[in-house]
């Protein structure tokens, strides 16, 4: 079909060119040092939402720049969680 009907909200990108965008943003969140994280990304509707863990703050800010670099001009929503995973730095003291 096409038409104005067939574009959708002016300015919102195709179905096809997000689904493409994130595609490619998964193919680079899988490559390198990034690779072995659990980040899910989904489409919702004309925005995007990144979602996991991630071992620290620096992976975290390396995902979000990632995500900006690949999706500018999206609604991009994060619910990243780092997780902590150092020795701890005392005893745990049992009772």
């Amino acid at each position: 079909m096409t038409g104005p009907d067939a574009q959708g909200a002016p300015g919102a990108p195709a179905p096809e060119h997000l689904e493409y965008r994130v595609a490619h943003l998964r193919d680079r969140l899988a490559a390198g040092d990034l690779g072995e994280l659990g980040v899910r990304i989904e489409v919702r509707g004309e925005a995007v939402l990144l979602t996991g863990a991630v071992p620290s703050a620096r992976c975290r800010d390396d995902v979000r720049r990632l995500a900006e670099e690949a999706l500018a001009g999206l609604p991009v929503h994060y619910d990243l969680q780092v997780t902590d995973s150092s020795s701890p730095d005392h005893a745990e003291e049992l009772a």
